[in-house]
């Protein structure tokens, strides 16, 4: 089990970038598979993008490519998602999560939460 605090959101106008980071706690960084997932209010939690240690272990959203970018520092042990090109759609809370090894696509199947960090993006 790892401990994961996100960081990095906050209220930005259409158009502007924000940074998340996702810093785990505990060993054997490298064998987790993080993802972020986002929660708008009324809707379900939704995967974003997700990274293993290799570049085959990757996803990122179709609703997302191309603006959100996923990548890691592993001597931080931290995840960070740069996006870009915010709208008002993209207003939610982002979730950090981490499982072993393999990518998941659904939230349950992950093992390991972050407390969320909120973004909202005003028009």
């Amino acid at each position: 089990q790892v401990h994961l605090e996100e960081s990095g959101g906050g209220l930005v106008q259409t158009g502007d970038s924000l940074r998340l980071s996702c810093v785990h706690s505990g060993r054997m960084f490298s064998n987790y598979v993080t993802a972020w997932f986002r929660q708008a209010p009324g809707k379900e939690r939704e995967l974003i993008s997700a990274l293993g240690w290799t570049a085959r272990a990757t996803y990122t959203a179709p609703s997302v490519e191309g603006r959100f970018t996923i990548d890691r520092d592993n001597v931080k042990n931290t995840v960070y998602l740069q996006m870009n090109k915010l709208k008002p759609d993209d207003t939610a809370i982002y979730y950090c999560a981490a499982r072993l090894f393999t990518l998941g696509y659904r939230d349950s199947d992950y093992t390991d939460w972050g407390q969320g960090t909120q973004v909202i993006v005003s028009s």
